[in-house]
């Protein structure tokens, strides 16, 4: 099967709860006018920076329904189905087909973990085919689950059990590794590089079209920038706007990371999606504070995404 290649940045968008972390679909279409008004293509829902593992999965079904119902024209919705229970992960690619989603993805399970690679090309297969007419992403993040397996094989051995394969979110750091996974059988698979602090390298070297990001909730015009300026032949932008996209990686790395510093970072751009679910140690006032007064040290809040 062939699909259609992403070009530009898809976003992973944090899943908006309550006060007592409670589900909150309320803000999600406000959340999707906003990523499309600052040059996002789509979102890919339910994955590491959406808490997808810390939702049930009546709650995951209706956060996809939400999001497909709100969705801007064109914008496309990838859902992450992968789970523990296979059983389970293949029940959501279904509904993700049904209820007519862009394409649905999966990491590999944290539990129990693939040791070879022909455990993790059988995981895959077998949620695949619950949406045999949606392209299906591998979304390789072994620092979240622990899953160190090689891509190059991962994609040779897929090729040919997987019909709906369309390619890997590739969330690691090794860039040769991309490469060659870019330049198998001359790009044959859709490479998304997950890896905001090095998009312009993915660029460069690996000849990247598209890509999954977590902080382009909030940084997304950059990112972009960084993406419009190389393809114009505008290094020095480029090189401008990816250093900027690591001024606030560092401020997010000191705050516990993308999920919780990200997340509270939204609330101070302007919308407001409540709290992380346990484990996750939420983000105090005292540190919302802080976090906001280093943001404004490098000039966050005059280049950060547009309501």
């Amino acid at each position: 099967m062939q699909f259609e290649k992403i070009k530009g940045l898809i976003v992973a968008p944090f899943t908006p709860f309550d006060k007592k972390g409670e589900l909150d679909p309320g803000p999600v279409a406000d959340y999707a006018a906003m990523l499309q008004k600052n040059g996002l293509k789509g979102v890919f829902i339910n994955g590491s920076s959406g808490e997808g593992y810390m939702l049930t999965v009546d709650e995951r079904l209706k956060l996809a329904e939400k999001w497909i119902s709100v969705a801007p024209e064109g914008f496309r919705v990838i859902v992450h189905v992968g789970a523990t229970s296979i059983k389970e992960s293949y029940r959501m690619a279904q509904h993700a087909q049904e209820i007519g989603a862009f394409g649905i993805g999966a990491m590999a399970s944290p539990f129990p973990k693939a040791g070879r690679v022909e455990e993790l090309v059988k995981y895959c297969e077998e949620i695949a085919c619950g949406a045999p007419d949606l392209p299906f992403y591998f979304y390789h993040i072994p620092a979240l689950n622990g899953v160190f397996l090689p891509m190059l094989p991962f994609l040779q051995e897929a090729e040919g059990r997987i019909p709906n394969l369309a390619g890997i979110k590739y969330t690691y750091e090794s860039l040769y590794e991309y490469n060659q996974c870019m330049l198998y059988k001359e790009g044959k698979f859709d490479m998304l590089h997950g890896q905001d602090e090095t998009i312009l390298p993915a660029l460069v070297m690996g000849g990247a079209q598209g890509g999954i990001s977590g902080t382009g909730s909030y940084i997304g015009r950059s990112l972009v920038g960084v993406i419009d300026a190389y393809n114009s032949g505008n290094l020095s932008a480029a090189v401008a706007h990816q250093n900027f996209a690591q001024e606030v990686i560092n401020v997010i790395a000191r705050y516990r990371g993308n999920i919780v510093a990200g997340k509270r970072i939204m609330k101070l751009i302007g919308l407001d999606l409540g709290i992380n679910r346990t484990p996750f140690q939420n983000i105090s006032d005292q540190e919302e504070a802080a976090i906001k007064k280093e943001l404004e040290a490098i000039g966050f809040f005059d280049q950060c995404n547009r309501f």
